[in-house]
């Protein structure tokens, strides 16, 4: 190829580095610790990854029972979205898609408002003053322009506000990812891009996905810097994300979080059509609440009486915001307003109709 070619020259060259700092079984390299995480926030990292688990088992749970609607499970990917998380800063703005629920509860998101949510009621989607993020978004990627946007209007403001934004590993071969990523490199807009690389896009696997080494590279052609970290490693996680976020003033970052979906992709989706039992026990073994578990029990920092407590505390604030969501009744209205730019006379008959009817009562 190319022989015509009399001269050969390298036009470019990059590598993406991979970080890991805690290993599957709790081990820990001293080396790559951040001098600023102690071991009580390590314990704390691990309270809301297993508060996360049990948050995802009930909505699960209440969406078997058809108490709550088409719901994406995150078991396994807790440390990515943890780790994540607790290095964003107050004012730095949320971006998910549709599985980030441990982001949300990670960043004060109120519960009920959350079961709201997947209850199938947009109230729930409406983030309180003061909480900066954005409401689920499912059609995949297309968060991504609003994310490029938003982090180049903070640029434009001058505001230290970073933007983090969260997509699938499918979501990276959309054309909206990819104009993103350009755009952001072009303006060196604050974003920082985590990539939940669980392996599996429904039912196509990570192999057939991309032909790319890693998907970090692709932010390598926008001139946007870029690392691959071990998903299940919330230290890990939480050190490349706060690294990215303070250069976030200097440009973006694409951080590859590689984990894996133990679970399906959506309640709509059976995984067992299209992945075998062995690829899921290999994974099991990398569980990200397992190895913290195992490192702060080594120190003495963890142990069955307190994980008792511990699941006993969650479960009851679980319950009580499923009571709280489950008492909600919605303003008929809510189904009419925001429409239009105006309300034609035909929409307001029928949101009066609506209304004097009552129906939500019945």
């Amino acid at each position: 190829m190319f022989r015509g070619i009399c001269m050969h020259n390298k036009a470019f060259t990059g590598d993406i580095e991979y970080l890991q700092i805690i290993d599957e079984n709790g081990v820990a390299d001293q080396s790559l610790f951040p001098k600023d995480i102690s071991d009580a926030t390590i314990a704390e990292m691990y309270k809301k990854m297993l508060f996360s688990r049990m948050l995802d088992a009930k909505i699960l749970s209440l969406q078997r029972q058809g108490r709550a609607v088409t719901y994406a499970p995150l078991i396994g990917e807790e440390a990515t979205q943890i780790g994540s998380a607790m290095a964003m800063r107050k004012d730095d703005i949320f971006v998910p898609s549709f599985r980030q629920h441990g982001v949300y509860y990670a960043r004060g998101y109120p519960l009920d408002l959350l079961l709201l949510y997947w209850k199938g009621f947009e109230d729930g989607a409406k983030a309180p003053s003061g909480l900066a993020m954005l409401p689920v978004i499912v059609p995949v990627s297309t968060q991504m322009p609003h994310a490029a946007g938003i982090a180049f209007a903070q640029r434009y403001k001058n505001r230290d506000v970073a933007v983090v934004a969260y997509v699938g590993d499918g979501g990276t071969s959309e054309g909206d990812f990819y104009e993103s990523l350009n755009f952001a490199g072009v303006w060196k807009a604050p974003l920082v891009i985590v990539i939940e690389n669980n392996q599996w896009a429904i039912s196509m696997p990570r192999s057939k996905q991309s032909a790319a080494q890693t998907l970090a590279q692709k932010a390598i052609a926008a001139g946007i810097d870029a690392i691959q970290v071990d998903g299940n490693d919330v230290v890990a996680v939480y050190e490349a994300t706060k690294t990215a976020i303070e250069h976030a003033r200097e440009g973006p970052t694409v951080i590859e979080c590689v984990t894996y979906r133990m679970s399906m992709h959506t309640t709509a989706d059976d995984p067992t059509k299209y992945r075998s039992d062995a690829e899921l026990e290999i994974w099991k073994k990398r569980d990200p609440l397992a190895r913290i578990n195992a490192y702060l029990a080594a120190k003495g920092l963890w142990n069955a009486d307190m994980q008792k407590k511990a699941v006993d505390e969650y479960t009851s604030a679980i319950d009580s915001a499923v009571e709280k969501a489950e008492t909600f009744r919605p303003d008929p209205k809510s189904i009419f307003e925001h429409v239009y730019s105006y309300m034609p006379e035909t929409l307001k008959e029928e949101m009066d109709e609506a209304v004097s009817a009552n129906f939500w009562e019945r």
